[in-house]
């Protein structure tokens, strides 16, 4: 204690501007690594008897230490207090039985890291990254590949269905019992499996791809699989998974899509003249995939048991029951048309429809517990489904419009070659290869067994969003090709078809303002949801602990995010060494100031937080991209920092934090903080734009995904591994991929001819016209000639677009031209 007292005394001797700059490095050090209270105390004693404070303020100091420190006064003076006042004023969010019941069903996974503001670098970037095991992968080279090679995209859109023979091999390999145990006759595949399965199909024909996925996903199968009883495992899936049952399963309706609480469709329990109990179903239903064909449906409804049969209320709740759609009152004989695009989406509705109640998911333990099924599932499948899709059309266009960019010619030059090109390419090539390592990085943490609600909404915001851009890109490059409609054009059906994907499972508008941040700030905030329930509870014991934590958790936030900015994320440690070292450390530096930014909101709005959607979309931004760029951080790591690569990686970085930025600027104009919005809106945005996390990706890292994207090789296959490349050069991609090859292998002919030109050698004209004076001059020999003119003969017809007879086209179905019915360019042709 003598020595103690000695360090002080000696301390206060110290220039003044040593002691305060001592106290201010202490307080940064302190708040950086998120120091204990107690330690606090100590220290600010310390430093208060190194000033030489008088005794007096020493002892108020001591007696507000000891108010903070410890807990039973803690609790008595302030938390009470406290918890009545936030409980009046209404400040903390209240949580209804629908919002507890979505919060509860899922689980927290790496997004609660970012929430925390100082995530576990070194967790994220070890989190399982999946591979296809031998089993699997033999299913994707076999059974996968041959069902694509049966199926036409053109076809199916004109008929409007599959062929039987299609349908026949589907229920032959079990396409419907993707995810049911061998047990019952299914594969029992992976999430990992099941995505790309579903990914592959996607890059064949979209309704193909939703046919297969949908049984597969939310529905019979996977609600059965998780709370059906034994009995009904027994019945169904055998079935299910051989395809003799088709599922649909039945939530949404006119007055309920997204709220639940609206739901209208009811069932009531009764005892029937044998004296066992039954349900009385009526239901409208609409947007219901496959229920036309469906011969079980799974239904969501409101029960109702006046009488309390089931003994559990007379109003039990959302319930899930199974409805054979032969029943009598069953109605499934209607489509709707969704923008054209043929797969089976349908309304069905019931009226006095007869189950008897065990028919419920789960039997009559299941009654009331339907709303937590759907949640729980909706939180697995919003991860696989239409992620997949949206990445298997992401990869083709990738693979076919690098090709086309490489044969298409205008001006003399590739197209590939020009700038304004080169832009939409960039992105196309980018947001694959971030859009494909969050498939893995999901499906890694879904075969673990984790329910992350929040990241599975954000995947399927992000998945479907992205992919309307990548869409929007492959129709302008294409141009007059996108928009003819026929066998030869890849992209016009998955360009109509976005829309869908974007309102499936909620709008995306919905999912971005609401869901993502709205759940996630209090899903996954380490406090938020334990004050809550702390509040609703009125426990003052809970409440205090929490309450206070928070407030330091604020604290150290603010330093970090300080901190981090000023040193542009140099603080923060990177897991990893190499090219990924310096994204990491922005990643942390990104969190920091997200968590803080985070918890601004919660303090500024209180419970009207979930009513500013326009600001919770904005953090939902950041939210998104924090977590793509930490999956795109994984993939590079996971697949050997591939030097091939770096172009798409530092690209899709590049980009996840100039949205990041782009997000923060937005906030920062339009937050509204009591006492606090003039910093946020002058000097905090100010400093923001001056020191930005990010910035767009420069046109010389565009360039070089364009190139990639235009070169065959290794890399090429690898950015656009798992999706249907047909042989056949009477097919689409099969077409690009041979010409593709043809003008890479004779460019250097094409090189030779130019030189020519430039030498005056050769008349500046088509190529085609300069191959015989080049063979007299011998400047290429004969076998390069016929290489020219047979590569000039495949680009003419790769760029060629569909045409039809006045009655073909009239007829309805139009059959694709013959490969040897098409124009070939002679001599004399001009191809521009």
């Amino acid at each position: 204690m003598h020595t103690l007292l000695q360090q002080l005394a000696y301390f206060a001797e110290l220039p003044g501007w040593v002691v305060w700059g001592s106290i201010v490095l202490l307080l940064l050090i302190f708040g950086y690594k998120g120091a204990p209270l107690w330690l606090w105390a100590v220290a600010g004693f310390a430093a208060l008897v190194g000033l030489g404070t008088p005794v007096w303020l020493l002892m108020v100091y001591v007696a507000a230490a000891i108010l903070f420190n410890v807990k039973p006064v803690r609790r008595a003076v302030l938390s009470g207090p406290i918890l009545k006042l936030l409980d009046a004023l209404n400040i903390l969010p209240a949580i209804s039985e629908t919002e507890q019941t979505a919060i509860d069903a899922g689980t927290v996974w790496v997004e609660g890291e970012f929430f925390t503001g100082k995530p576990d670098l070194k967790k994220l970037n070890s989190e399982t990254y999946p591979e296809l095991t031998e089993k699997e992968q033999s299913f994707m080279d076999g059974p996968v590949e041959e069902l694509c090679a049966m199926v036409s995209d053109w076809e199916v859109f004109q008929k409007k269905d599959f062929s039987k023979e299609a349908w026949a091999y589907m229920r032959e390999k079990r396409f419907f019992g993707l995810i049911i145990p061998e047990e019952y006759g299914g594969h029992g595949f992976s999430a990992n499996a099941h995505s790309a399965i579903v990914s592959k199909l996607a890059s064949r024909c979209g309704p193909l791809a939703t046919t297969v996925m949908v049984p597969n996903s939310l529905g019979p199968a996977e609600l059965l699989m998780h709370y059906g009883t034994d009995e009904q495992k027994n019945h169904y899936l055998p079935k299910l998974a051989s395809g003799e049952e088709i599922p649909c399963f039945a939530l949404t309706e006119p007055n309920a899509g997204s709220d639940a609480g609206g739901m209208q469709s009811r069932g009531e329990v009764f005892k029937g003249e044998d004296g066992k109990l039954y349900l009385k179903l009526n239901w409208d239903k609409r947007y219901i995939t496959l229920a036309s064909i469906s011969t079980v449906i799974g239904l969501a409804f409101k029960m109702y048991d006046s009488e309390n049969l089931l003994g559990k209320g007379k109003n039990p709740g959302i319930t899930a029951a199974l409805v054979p759609s032969h029943l009598k009152g069953v109605q499934v004989n209607k489509r709707h048309d969704p923008l054209g695009v043929p797969f089976y989406n349908c309304p069905t509705r019931g009226k006095d429809v007869v189950v008897p109640v065990d028919a419920i998911i789960g039997g009559k333990n299941g009654a009331g517990n339907g709303w937590r099924m759907l949640m729980e599932s909706l939180a697995v499948g919003r991860g696989i489904s239409l992620p997949a899709q949206s990445i298997g059309g992401a990869k083709t266009a990738t693979r076919a419009i690098g090709a086309y960019t490489a044969i298409r010619k205008q001006f003399g030059l590739n197209i590939g070659k020009f700038e304004g090109i080169e832009e939409p390419m960039a992105r196309i090539g980018g947001y694959t290869y971030l859009m494909d390592a969050a498939r893995g990085y999901i499906c890694g943490a879904l075969d673990k067994g984790a329910k992350p609600a929040v990241v599975t909404a954000i995947a399927k915001y992000n998945f479907t969003e992205l992919g309307r851009e990548i869409a929007n890109d492959a129709m302008d490059i294409m141009g007059g090709a996108g928009i003819s409609r026929g066998p030869r054009n890849f992209i016009a059906h998955s360009y109509i078809a976005i829309p869908i994907a974007i309102t499936v499972e909620g709008a995306n508008i919905l999912t971005r303002s609401l869901m993502i941040f709205g759940q996630g700030a209090i899903r996954s905030h380490p406090y938020a949801l334990k004050e809550i329930q702390a509040l609703m509870n009125k426990n003052v014991k809970q409440f205090d602990d929490h309450f206070w934590k928070h407030i330091g958790h604020v604290f150290q936030n603010s330093i970090r995010s300080l901190l981090l900015s000023i040193t542009r994320g140099r603080l923060a440690s990177s897991p990893v060494s190499g090219p990924a070292a310096k994204y990491h450390r922005k990643l942390a530096w990104a969190s920091a100031s997200f968590a803080f930014m985070a918890d601004i909101a919660l303090g500024s709005y209180g419970g009207a937080l979930k009513m500013k959607e326009k600001l919770g979309g904005r953090y939902a931004d950041i939210l998104s991209w924090l977590f793509l760029a930490s999956a795109t951080l994984r993939r590079f790591e996971a697949e050997g920092r591939q030097k091939e690569d770096l172009p798409y990686f530092n690209w899709a970085m590049q980009h996840a934090f100039w949205r990041i930025q782009t997000a923060f600027d937005e906030l920062y104009d339009e937050i509204s903080t009591p006492g606090l919005s003039w910093f946020f809106r002058g000097p905090a945005a100010f400093w923001s734009r001056l020191n930005r996390i990010g910035k767009k990706p420069s046109d010389k890292t565009g360039h070089k995904v364009a190139q990639a994207m235009q070169t065959q090789g290794e890399q090429r296959d690898r950015v656009t591994n798992g999706i249907y490349i047909p042989e056949n050069r009477d097919e689409t991609i099969g077409r690009f991929e041979y010409t593709m090859k043809l003008v890479e292998e004779s460019t250097p002919v094409y090189k030779k001819l130019y030189k020519a030109t430039k030498a005056g050698e050769l008349t500046k004209t088509h190529v085609l016209k300069q191959l015989e004076p080049a063979l007299e001059k011998r400047i290429i020999t004969k076998e390069e000639a016929e290489m020219v003119q047979k590569t000039e003969e495949a680009r003419f017809d790769a760029i060629l677009v569909d045409e039809f007879t006045l009655e073909e086209y009239d007829g309805g179905i139009a059959p694709a031209p013959p490969a040897d019915g098409l124009k070939k360019p002679g001599k004399d042709t001009v191809i521009l």
